[in-house]
């Protein structure tokens, strides 16, 4: 028991010194240790192993971010919006390598420790924004991962149907999904037993999940690439002509909608603690993979516009559907078994990466000590990993989650964004406080101030646009975001660090932080009502539980530690 809390077990506490203990704990951080002195968890059985190469980096993130929607997202997002639907990807891919760059950076300074965003917000910022930035990104991953669950059911169930005898004889509940009850609750059979397995294969350990992973990814991969060869020689350039005819403008909205097909790289960041050279590999693994997706999507989107004209694309399933329109039908059996590999990784590494993050939380104390327990001989976060695969299962099984997808990404935008401004953050030298009309005022205070201005400013130019203000009101918010930039840039000061380095901040994150921010302004209303929600609930658990557990300190004394291999070694 603490000082504090045997202090306070004689008496019950007053109300201001219960408020005094809420704020000192929230307020606390996570200390960053220099690079030389990283370390890593590695006796008595108590850490994770390292056997992940930079290859099974580059196709964990390739795993996490191409699922069954490269197959079906470029085609509905072209009926709306032409060829130019090429260009969105680009545009959406570019502002996610943006994000990458501060992952990769990030991912550097922390090679050793598992926690992604949650770590990076516990060291920058402190220990409540820390704890909600789990929330609202596991939030996202149980959701997310109980729908791709059941996506990959309905998939494996149409593949059987491929079957003669099967045909029409599989009855909707096992892998559709029975019909709704109250409309929310569907019963489907398959969907757990999945999860159930991909649990185990996770249980047993990263080499036999890794494995698994590279197959099913390599699988997609060689059939993405195998499409693109073929559709290549059915392209009829005519069909890229006019090249966006709804306007600029439906570019970029398809821009926005395209840009959560790339989620899932920052997975990579959440391996730092089972990389054999983190702080090589990380940065490569997350820069990589981005690349290698946007190359694949691009491609995809350059033979299906090719292919068919843009008006003709949309339904359930326009990349089969233009094959089969070219007598190319083994085309769409070859997307089928491409579409069951891409959300297999998916939904396995949304499974991996939720444990980790478990695991991070239970040591540092904000959650039962429970999670943060590693197998002695598997060396995996097995009751992490099974809590996840419970919840996903129940969820997957019961449930009809997919009405559910329009409040997802929440989390993902959140994080992308903290992560953005730890870049800034930790980046700061200390200095004295400076004069800020007339009052005196921190040089990190003066930072904060102007890091929530651009969040501000993002928010309301993305509002602003997806009402259809008046343009110079977007053009007021961005002037007002390009100067609170340029306050960042000229009046702090910044540190070199080593291994890899973003370039141009603060700009650049605070580029990304305008961008995600105004995303987040295009989600439905109800994913803001989710936000604000789930927020206080959050901090309601961090009132009762969290406080009086937490200990930003437990991770550098509670196992014994050696330094973490770097480059050199």
């Amino acid at each position: 028991m603490s000082t504090w809390e045997r202090s306070e077990s004689s008496s019950s506490p007053s109300v201001p010194s219960w408020f005094s203990h809420f704020w000192s704990s929230a307020l606390r951080s996570k200390p960053l240790a220099s690079p030389s002195e990283t370390t890593i968890r590695a006796s008595s059985g108590e850490g994770l192993v390292r056997r992940l190469s930079l290859f099974d980096l580059l196709l964990l993130g390739i795993g996490a971010s191409i699922g069954a929607g490269i197959f079906v997202v470029t085609g509905t997002v072209a009926h709306d919006t032409g060829p130019g639907v090429t260009v969105s990807f680009i545009i959406a891919g570019g502002s996610c390598v943006l994000n990458a760059l501060c992952y990769a950076e990030l991912a550097s300074r922390f090679p050793a420790v598992v926690g992604g965003a949650y770590l990076y917000a516990y060291t920058a910022f402190n220990e409540i924004i820390a704890f909600l930035v789990f929330s609202q990104l596991m939030l996202d991953y149980h959701i997310g991962a109980a729908s791709i669950a059941r996506s990959l059911a309905s998939y494996v169930i149409t593949a059987l149907e491929l079957i003669p005898f099967l045909n029409n004889n599989i009855p909707s509940w096992v892998g559709h999904g029975s019909e709704e009850i109250y409309g929310a609750f569907s019963f489907n059979l398959l969907a757990p037993i999945l999860l159930v397995l991909l649990t185990i294969v996770l249980c047993r350990g990263v080499g036999e999940s890794s494995i698994l992973n590279s197959v099913m990814t390599m699988t997609k991969v060689v059939i993405v690439i195998f499409i693109i060869i073929v559709g290549v020689f059915e392209v009829d350039v005519s069909n890229w002509s006019p090249f966006a005819p709804n306007g600029f403008e439906s570019v970029l909205t398809g821009a926005t909608v395209v840009f959560f097909a790339y989620v899932g790289f920052d997975a990579v960041a959440n391996s730092a603690e089972e990389s054999k050279s983190p702080q090589r590999d990380l940065p490569l693994g997350i820069i990589g993979s981005l690349l290698i997706c946007i190359a694949l999507y691009v491609g995809v989107c350059l033979v299906l516009t090719g292919m068919l004209p843009y008006k003709s694309l949309g339904g359930d399933a326009p990349l089969a559907d233009a094959f089969t329109s070219k007598g190319l039908q083994y085309v769409s059996v070859l997307i089928s078994i491409g579409a069951i590999a891409g959300l297999t990784t998916t939904l396995l590494v949304g499974l991996y990466v939720q444990s980790r993050l478990y695991l991070g939380l239970g040591r540092d104390g904000l959650l039962p000590s429970l999670f943060g327990e590693v197998h002695q001989t598997r060396h995996t976060p097995v009751h992490s990993q099974i809590w996840v695969g419970i919840v996903a299962s129940v969820l997957a099984g019961c449930f009809n989650v997919h009405i559910l997808s329009h409040i997802l990404s929440v989390g993902t935008l959140t994080g992308y964004s903290v992560v953005s401004a730890c870049v800034v953050t930790l980046r700061w030298k200390d200095k004295t406080a400076c004069q800020v009309f007339g009052k005196s005022i921190s040089s990190r205070a003066e930072g904060l101030i102007c890091l929530i201005t651009v969040v501000c400013c993002g928010f309301a130019a993305g509002v602003f646009y997806r009402f259809g203000a008046l343009f110079i009101f977007m053009i007021v918010a961005v002037f007002i975001a390009i100067f609170a930039a340029a306050a960042l840039h000229f009046r702090q000061v910044y540190t070199s660090t080593p291994g890899f380095s973003c370039p141009g901040v603060p700009i650049l994150p605070a580029v990304c932080i305008f961008i995600n921010i105004f995303l987040f302004a295009q989600l439905h209303y109800e994913a803001w009502v989710r936000f604000v929600v789930l927020s206080i609930v959050t901090i309601g658990i961090y009132a009762v539980y969290g406080q009086y557990h937490a200990n930003p300190l437990s991770s550098n004394t509670l196992i014994i530690y050696q330094k973490a291999p770097t480059e050199a070694d």
